[in-house]
């Protein structure tokens, strides 16, 4: 792990951000680092497709997250 120096007013920003992504501030700098990198390396797709190709590559589908949403649901009627 190292450290890098940012400016305090991106320090600021990231201190927000991560606030509403809840993520902590390193982990928020990390995420722009990455989608930066990723950005620069691959200029013709957005950010939308960064982030799905990312998604499918781990596997996480909206398909799953329903399902889920759902059976906890019906799970819930039965309890009540």
């Amino acid at each position: 792990m190292g450290i890098v120096k940012i400016s305090d007013q991106l320090h600021e920003e990231l201190r927000k951000a991560s606030s509403v992504m809840s993520r902590s501030i390193n982990s928020q700098a990390e995420f722009w680092i990455k989608m930066g990198m990723l950005a620069e390396l691959n200029p013709n797709l957005s950010f939308n497709q960064i982030m799905n190709d990312l998604m499918q590559s781990a596997q996480v589908s909206a398909a799953n997250i329903a399902t889920t949403e759902d059976a906890d649901s019906h799970e819930e009627a039965l309890n009540d």
